[in-house]
């Protein structure tokens, strides 16, 4: 049985091959572009094997990609597996999820809906120790320490770097479920609470300031318990990454204790991002969201 390619090839491959049909480019034209035989550019439009960013460059420059498109598919195509930072922590970031990161860095807009706790991105050091902490897979005090070191770079590099815009939507439940007792709860609603009242992110959960003009942009929405049935009753929690705006480039990726799954066909990308509005229009405005944080933090 083939695996399944990951699905970054899979990102890819969906793109290069809607431009080249686009286009009304066969496989052999496609072919004569990288002077390859046509199976060649079969298999990397199914994802079954990756493509150099020069020959990426090439593909893209011959469909009229626009340059921000192509900016953001290359970065998506990034062979971060052997330089990137994330090397260091195999041990709690499998392949895939080594995937996952190299596409959440190359998002321009990263939604969320989070229903079971704060979202990763979000989180206070010592609210993502005590998660760790109660993590039963987990196979010793390092393992713990390089998953809180992993959301702690993520953090830095999304919301420091602040090249995507963030909307974020968290039910009432999960700003209630204690997490590391009161004083981490105390901190953890009150930051969130700052970042919904400013819309940006100015600084970082660990304290670390990031760049006055380089901070995260962000909307954060609580979903509140008055609300009540709402689009994403019994599902889990969802993220969507969107690439270069307006171009229909997108992967659903639903977490799971096994590591989740990554969804990019168009039809399925567009079907969570209509959810989402759903939940963004059930959901408090920002200012109130912030003012319900923080009477949370006060009981």
């Amino acid at each position: 049985m083939n695996a399944i390619p990951p699905v970054r090839r899979r990102l890819l491959g969906s793109a290069l091959r809607k431009h080249r049909e686009d286009l009304g480019y066969t496989l052999d034209q496609a072919a004569r572009i990288l002077e390859c035989d046509r199976s060649k550019i079969s298999r990397i439009e199914t994802g079954q094997r990756g493509i150099r960013p020069k020959e990426l460059r090439e593909l893209l420059t011959e469909y009229g990609v626009a340059d921000g498109e192509q900016e953001a598919l290359l970065a998506i195509a990034h062979s971060g597996r052997q330089t990137g930072w994330w090397l260091d922590y195999a041990d709690v970031l499998s392949a895939a999820g080594q995937d996952y990161v190299i596409m959440e860095l190359a998002a321009t807009e990263i939604l969320a809906f989070e229903p079971n706790q704060v979202p990763d991105l979000l989180q206070t050091p010592d609210y993502a120790s005590a998660l760790a902490d109660a993590d039963a897979n987990a196979t010793g005090d390092d393992q713990r320490e390089h998953a809180i070191e992993v959301k702690l770079a993520r953090q830095r590099v999304v919301l420091g770097a602040g090249s995507a815009e963030l909307g974020v939507v968290i039910t009432e439940g999960a700003l209630r479920q204690a997490v590391g007792g009161p004083r981490v709860m105390r901190a953890q609603l009150g930051w969130l609470a700052a970042v919904a009242d400013a819309g940006r992110v100015t600084g970082l959960p660990d304290g670390d300031a990031s760049p006055a003009d380089g901070s995260a942009r962000i909307s954060l929405q609580v979903l509140p318990f008055a609300a009540g049935a709402h689009a994403a009753a019994g599902c889990g929690p969802m993220t969507i990454l969107r690439f270069a705006r307006n171009q229909g480039i997108g992967v659903v990726h639903l977490a799971g204790l096994s590591g989740g799954v990554s969804l990019e066909d168009a039809a399925e990308v567009g079907r969570y991002l209509r959810t989402f509005a759903q939940l963004r229009s059930a959901a408090l405005a920002p200012a109130a969201s912030a003012r319900l944080l923080r009477g949370i933090a006060r009981r």
